[in-house]
């Protein structure tokens, strides 16, 4: 071993070698592993024991509200606008008169067709006149079998004459008729998309539109994948209620129940489209309105569940900090479920009983030995 050289100058020498030696041991400590100087006590956190709950499962989705009930009024005839007799947005019922069409041109029709009857029927009468007088005349020989199938031949064109009339005045009434617009059924009229004087025909698009609100639907799609699991599971057997959640993010008063599930999955999303019926007596629900819904089970199960304060994200997922034997901290990976009011279904990673840490997280690793005090007891959801 090379002795230190002795002297000032060797003197200073094995100073500047010791000092370089503990900032080389100062800077292999680990970041943020401070010790505790020596004699403090172990750091204080909040932990809170995980427990066994009765949990109704909840699945998350997103969906558009859709009215049951909603007919475009169109105009089956041409003709101008001639009145408007509703306010727009006002409730309108079954039967009640909303728009009516000149009807001038079409009551003359109907007239011209009524004149054109009256001449078949005149028409028809002579013809069974004619055919009659002619079987008389036939039975004394004074006219030939020929004239007599004539005439008869001449009685049933007369009568189809009178049909064909007929038919036509039927079909003028009819598109008179069509002169008065009706709600077909009740409901809230919307924007009027014409005004008085415009001229109106089949292909002018709709005149208003009429939505029942009570009840409402909405209809949310469910990817392909989770109805599969769904079905292993025997979940796609249990009965579901359906919660929305409106654009303020307050919930809806009224719980909806599943009444439809499609038959074909949508090949873009590859989900299935599920609709579920909601009364809508404060008419919250408007139809086209986007809206976040939770399919909830019926049946409560039990589940371990923690705190949501005891849940930590880094760049692997999910994990809590739980206070072991000996009051030291462990990591545990867990993999989360439902949340209900503050608490987190954890399906992985935690027991009922072990004490998670809600409170101190920032101010320990996992190794270290805490001193834990218990948070009051949660309320029961």
């Amino acid at each position: 071993m090379t002795a230190l050289p002795h002297g000032p100058a060797g003197r200073i020498g094995a100073a500047a070698i010791l000092l370089a030696i503990a900032g080389i041991l100062l800077a292999a400590r680990p970041a943020g592993a401070q010790p505790a100087p020596p004699g403090a006590p172990p750091p204080a956190v909040v932990v809170a024991a995980a427990e066994k709950r009765p949990l109704t499962r909840s699945f998350p989705f997103v969906g558009r509200v859709q009215a049951l009930d909603k007919v475009e009024l169109r105009s089956r005839i041409q003709g101008f606008l001639q009145r408007r007799l509703f306010e727009e947005g006002a409730v309108v019922k079954e039967g009640d008169l909303l728009f009516v069409i000149e009807k001038a041109p079409f009551e003359a029709a109907v007239a011209q067709q009524r004149a054109g009857l009256a001449v078949a029927q005149a028409g028809a009468q002579n013809a069974t006149v004619q055919l009659a007088r002619a079987r008389e005349l036939s039975r004394t020989q004074n006219i030939p079998q020929a004239t007599v199938d004539q005439r008869a031949a001449e009685d049933a064109q007369a009568r189809a004459r009178v049909m064909e009339a007929q038919a036509s005045l039927r079909d003028a009434e009819i598109n008179l008729g069509y002169t008065d617009i009706k709600a077909p059924l009740d409901g809230r009229i919307g924007k009027a998309n014409f005004t008085v004087g415009a001229f109106l025909g089949p292909d002018s698009g709709a005149l208003a539109t009429i939505v029942r609100e009570e009840p409402m639907t909405i209809t949310f799609s469910v990817p392909q994948r989770m109805m599969v699991e769904a079905q292993r599971s025997g979940l796609a057997n249990e009965k579901f209620v359906v919660r929305a959640i409106l654009a303020d993010g307050k919930p809806y008063a009224h719980p909806g129940a599943i009444d439809f599930v499609d038959v074909l999955v949508d090949r873009r999303t590859d989900s299935l489209a599920i609709r579920a019926r909601f009364p809508n007596p404060d008419r919250m629900l408007v139809d086209g309105q986007a809206v976040r819904v939770a399919a909830e089970t019926t049946t409560p199960e039990e589940a371990v569940m923690i705190p949501q304060a005891a849940i930590q994200q880094d760049q692997s997922g999910a994990f809590a900090l739980v206070v072991g034997a000996g009051d030291r901290v462990e990591i545990r990976r867990v993999k989360t479920g439902t949340v209900d009011t503050g608490w987190t279904a954890v399906e992985s990673g935690i027991a009922a009983g072990d004490r998670v840490i809600v409170q101190g997280v920032q101010r320990v690793r996992p190794g270290q030995v805490v001193a834990p005090t218990v948070a009051p007891p949660a309320p029961r959801s």
